[in-house]
Formats: C-alpha cells, structure tokens, sequence
C-alpha cells in the first residue's frame, strides 16, 4: 500500500495534459488497424465460436475504424482456431469505407480468401530467421518465394496486399536484431509490389528512437539501392507499429 501511494503521484504527473509544444510534436493523422480478431483470437486456448467472432468483428466496424483484419486464410491444422474464415467473412457485415483485410501465408490462402470474398490481403514475415521457421516453418528466403506467388496473383486481381515484418527491434528467440537486416527484408518485401509494407515491434521495445534508427536503415538501404538501379521505386510507405 506504502509503494502504491509512492507510486500515485507519478502516475498523475503522466496523465496531465500535453504542453502545447509537446502537442504540437505530434502527427495530425494516426491509422489504427485492428487486427484482434485475427492476431488476438488465434492465440486463445479455446476455439470462439464463429458467431461470437463476426459479432465481435460487426461492432469494431461500429467503432470508427477503417481496417479491421478479419481472419486468416491458414491450414486449421496450424492454427485450428481460425478453421472457420471462410464462414467469418462471408457472415461480417462489410461497411462501406472500411476495409476488411485477411491473412494469406501462401498462394493456396490467397485463393480460398478471394473465393470467400476477400479485397484485401496480407503476408506476414519477420527480420529474425528462427521466429520466421517458428512461425511459418520456413526460412526468410523461402518465405519471400512464398509471398512473390501472391503478390503475382495479387496483381493479376487487382488485390491490394499489406506486408508486415515482425521482430524488428528484437526476437523472443534471436534477441537483438540488427536494423541492416531489418532493412534488407524489409526492401525486398517492399519492392515486390506491396501496397503497404508495414514494419513492427512484438517485444514491446519501441520508441522514438528506435524508430528512427530503424527508419534511417530502411531509407539508407532504398537510397542505395536506387543509386544502383538508376530508377526510383514506384512506392515505399514505412510504417513502424509496436504489436
């Protein structure tokens, strides 16, 4: 009780307003994805029932949100508990302006979730080789083989894909991860045709200044690169999110 009331004053100064210059630091413009209802329900111990997931999913569209992750087009002897996508997306109510993206790890995904319904997808990689063969039971490299056959279905489709690489301010099995490799992924990735390379943190590590450390060794490695090619990438948008 003596430590908590020690405690109490901190926490009070943390929540007093922003200073007008510190508010001002800040971006006009923030974009949430919500991605509970893949990411959040495939890690429960007990299977939820598909209704509770579309119900769940038809009151976030309630909410103000314009991208709602839906579901993940994966083997249900992966991960039983997304077995049931196709029922979610096509039972969700879709609303106008907002986009309901679902998971697709390989090209047999990408089909099942654009026979469902699906208008956007996304593949999920990370910058540590050991959580990527944890993950996804391949390495970096073949995971990149495995994303280039859907972003060519992709493309053939008019699909937009999100990219997320994981693991990039460390790795629960690697530790440190450097920001080059992060980089490295990252670009090759990016400039295979993503409509929105996204880059995050899953330890909970992320601050200013790990992000821009991160940032200034993606934009280093695309400078490089385009001083080689001679040619400028059509489009990069690097976002760093903490999972």
């Amino acid at each position: 009780m003596v430590a908590a009331k020690r405690a109490l004053p901190r926490l009070v100064a943390s929540l007093r307003p922003l200073s007008s210059t510190a508010a001002g630091t800040l971006p006009k413009y923030v974009k949430i994805v919500e991605v509970g209802p893949r990411d959040g329900l495939q890690n429960e111990k007990n299977i939820v029932p598909t209704h509770v997931k579309i119900d769940l999913i038809n009151m976030l569209s309630e909410t103000g949100l314009s991208v709602i992750e839906a579901t993940s087009f994966v083997s249900p002897k992966w991960i039983p508990q997304m077995a049931d996508h196709t029922e979610v997306m096509q039972g969700i109510r879709k609303v106008p302006g907002i986009s309901y993206p679902v998971l697709t790890p390989n090209l047999k995904g990408f089909q099942a979730a654009v026979a469902a319904g699906a208008k956007e997808v996304s593949i999920f990689g990370a910058a540590s080789e050991l959580f990527t063969k944890k993950n996804i039971n391949c390495s970096i490299e073949e995971s990149l083989d495995r994303f280039s056959d859907v972003l060519s279905a992709a493309r053939e489709t008019s699909i937009p894909v999100r990219g997320y690489v994981s693991c990039v301010l460390g790795c629960p099995y690697e530790g440190k991860i450097s920001p080059a490799k992060v980089a490295e992924v990252s670009i090759l990735k990016g400039i295979c045709g993503l409509w929105w390379p996204s880059v995050f943190d899953i330890l909970g590590n992320l601050s200013h200044a790990s992000a821009l450390h991160v940032a200034a060794a993606i934009v280093s490695v695309l400078i490089a690169r385009w001083k080689k090619q001679k040619a400028p990438f059509s489009r990069w948008n690097c976002i760093l999110q903490r999972a």
